[in-house]
């Protein structure tokens, strides 16, 4: 290899670092919000935490019919997504199929996400700034993805 394909390899190998440290970091932040609202979907009492106005209040969201599936907390869905996704970029960042497999799981979340925000819009007509600080991470998380898909096949990996 001469030394300007060497340099070239190492320029994408350090850009796919990059990617999944990003990668990484929104996972984390995505990992706090949804532990911030899975502490609030089981609090015992009414907070203010994020009451704002009739049109954003994320106790009604958070402790509607809707903020379960089959008994099971959104926000806790919402935990165990971003840690897979911690996972998948950090322990397994070098395998071949994770940057698939990211994208897979982002844009699943980013479907789950976005149907959260229409029952958030058209059914309990209330905003959580939790849930669209979520959506606004897993929508970064796809891009991130996508990015990384990308740069797999500059690198012929994919």
């Amino acid at each position: 290899m001469t030394e300007h394909g060497h340099v070239a390899q190492t320029a994408l190998r350090t850009g796919r670092t990059q990617l999944m440290t990003a990668i990484t970091l929104v996972a984390i932040g995505g990992i706090a919000v949804s532990s911030i609202s899975l502490y609030e979907h089981f609090a015992t009492s009414k907070t203010s935490f994020c009451d704002f106005s009739d049109s954003f209040n994320c106790d009604i969201v958070n402790r509607s019919a809707y903020s379960t599936v089959l008994g099971v907390p959104v926000a806790l869905i919402g935990v165990i997504g971003y840690l897979a996704i911690t996972i998948l970029a950090t322990v397994y960042r070098n395998q071949r199929e994770t940057p698939m497999l990211l994208l897979f799981a982002s844009v699943a979340g980013l479907g789950f996400a976005l149907y959260l925000a229409y029952v958030e819009k058209f059914k309990l007509g209330v905003w959580c700034i939790l849930c669209l600080t979520s959506l606004g991470l897993i929508c970064c998380e796809a891009i991130l993805s996508a990015a990384a898909i990308l740069r797999a096949k500059n690198q012929g990996h994919v």
